[in-house]
């Protein structure tokens, strides 16, 4: 069976920035993906998250290019379909998690993924649900 992990918005801001060594291990398993060795996946929601922040911060044409970007990589982009937005409202529910963040975790149980993240909100959640912690 292949590996399977979904990136949240904290761990694709880290490999667009090249934060160490957050950068690198995303960077390891794009390529691993593009080898069929694993998969990865990205809620819309957080393609969003990193398409606002970047927008805030580099202006709205950076954003479009790097969402242009993004989409070029092995991720498979998950859409908000009724059932994720259900499956999220009820993981924010029970947890203190943002709603971009609960698209994440919904999405690791899911697709019986790890998540890959440093965000501190979904660390805290350890043992809840499969996760790696990255490191800036």
């Amino acid at each position: 069976m292949t590996d399977a992990f979904v990136l949240d918005a904290w761990a694709l801001l880290a490999f667009l920035q090249g934060e160490e060594p957050a950068a690198s291990r995303v960077k390891g398993l794009l390529q691993e993906a593009r080898n069929e060795k694993v998969i990865l996946y990205v809620s819309i929601l957080n393609l969003g998250e990193v398409y606002y922040r970047i927008g805030k911060t580099r202006g709205q044409n950076e954003a479009d290019a790097l969402v242009e970007e993004l989409q070029l990589l092995p991720l498979i982009i998950l859409p908000a379909s009724n059932e994720a937005v259900m499956a999220a409202a009820r993981l924010k529910i029970r947890y203190s998690i943002s709603y971009a963040d609960a698209f994440a975790a919904s999405a690791t149980l899911q697709h019986g993924a790890i998540l890959l993240t440093g965000d501190p909100e979904l660390l805290e959640l350890s043992g809840k649900f499969p996760l790696e912690k990255l490191q800036r």
